[in-house]
C-alpha cells in the first residue's frame, strides 16, 4: 500500500503509551537515585545510630560543670 505522495507509511504509534512508558521510565530511574542517595540497610543505620549515641555520650562526658546548655545558670 502506497501513500498519496508515493511514499510507504509508518507504523500507527499510540502517543499516550509512549508518553505513559516514558514516564515509567523517568520514574524508575528516580527510584534508583533516591535508593542510593537514602537506602541503608538494617546494619548501616544501626551502626550509625550506636556511633551518634557514643558521640553524645562523650560530649556529655566532658562537660566541666555537669549542666546541659539548655538548663538556666543562677549566678
Amino acid at each position: 500500500m502506497t501513500a498519496i505522495g508515493g511514499g510507504d507509511m509508518g507504523d500507527v504509534v499510540n502517543l499516550n503509551k509512549y508518553r505513559k512508558q516514558r514516564q515509567r521510565l523517568g520514574e524508575a530511574k528516580l527510584a534508583a537515585e533516591n535508593r542510593v542517595k537514602f537506602g541503608r540497610d538494617k546494619f548501616e543505620r544501626a551502626s550509625a545510630r550506636a556511633e551518634q549515641e557514643r558521640q553524645a555520650e562523650d560530649l556529655d562526658n566532658k562537660r566541666l560543670d555537669g549542666m546541659r546548655p539548655d538548663d538556666k545558670r543562677s549566678d
